[in-house]
């Protein structure tokens, strides 16, 4: 038969080992990532690190530091990562995170645009790869824990387009209307099928106005050589006629394409912003 004092002393052991259980539960669940994180296509994270903060951005901006008087503000999708050091592991040197980033950008055949200590290691990476340029800004000061703003740039989608009404009062008051929600890949004149919202429109405005005929006007930022915008501006444009002509069944002799390439700016080609303004297509009265 057990005794009292053994029972006692049992129990206690069994209420210690649970506890321990938990304990070892909880460190095991501090060490996991956060909730619906991961590391960034571009880079992997330093050995024994885990997320402990993520943020995801499908469009936003952030201002890189390129050198000690200047920035760059980057748009587009936009990852913000806090990694900490996980429990009983020897924390690397910031120095150390910084050139593990650099290395691994310049592995990827990208480049270190900026490098600065104040007081721990930042540095500013750019990667071109697959047509996506990429910007990172890794952090680390020494506290056991680094920071990570990636953005992959790229212009805005559009989601709000003018419609058939708002676009035959501009052309009534103005002679033209510009449109933002006509798309093509870089470089090319093929219209993309995200634009059905935007030819929708201007196929309305067309049935609305059955004596109206329009210029399409192509038009494109200052980036590239100034011959060859001019002729993607005309091809763009002759794209959105064939199209309206082909698939709405619009009138050709409506319909008349032109490109002025980068001569008709609407904004400043110094920022991206300006640049994604003035990448546009124009209805103008004939």
């Amino acid at each position: 038969m057990i005794s009292t004092t053994a029972k006692t002393i049992r129990f206690s052991a069994i209420f210690l080992l649970t506890g321990i259980l938990f304990l070892t539960a909880d460190f095991a669940f501090s060490q996991n990532d956060a909730e619906g994180s991961k590391d960034p296509a571009l880079f992997t994270r330093m050995t024994g690190y885990h997320i402990y903060r993520y943020d995801d951005l499908q469009f936003d901006q952030y201002e890189f530091k390129i050198s000690s008087t200047k920035t760059q503000v980057v748009e587009g999708h936009h990852l913000f990562i806090i990694y900490d050091l996980n429990d009983n592991v020897q924390a690397p040197s910031p120095l150390q995170i910084g050139r593990n980033y650099i290395n691994a950008a310049k592995s990827a055949g990208g480049q270190l645009v900026y490098e600065w200590h104040d007081p721990g290691e930042d540095v500013v990476v750019k990667v071109a790869k697959n047509g996506m340029e990429t910007w990172a800004y890794i952090s680390a000061n020494g506290n056991g824990s680094y920071s990570i703003h990636l953005v992959e740039k790229q212009a805005m989608k559009q989601d709000v387009v003018a419609d058939a009404s708002t676009m035959d009062k501009s052309i009534k008051e103005t002679g033209k209307a510009a449109l933002y929600g006509i798309y093509f890949d870089t470089g090319k004149a093929d219209v993309k099928a995200e634009s059905k919202q935007a030819l929708d429109e201007i196929a309305k405005l067309l049935k609305m106005e059955p004596s109206l005929k329009l210029y399409v006007v192509g038009h494109t930022d200052n980036t590239g050589i100034f011959d060859a915008n001019m002729k993607l501006s005309l091809d763009r444009a002759m794209a959105v006629v064939n199209a309206l002509v082909k698939n709405y069944g619009v009138v050709a002799s409506r319909l008349k394409a032109c490109g002025d390439g980068p001569t008709a700016p609407v904004a400043t080609n110094d920022t991206e912003e300006g640049r994604a303004l003035n990448r546009r297509v124009e209805l103008v009265k004939l």
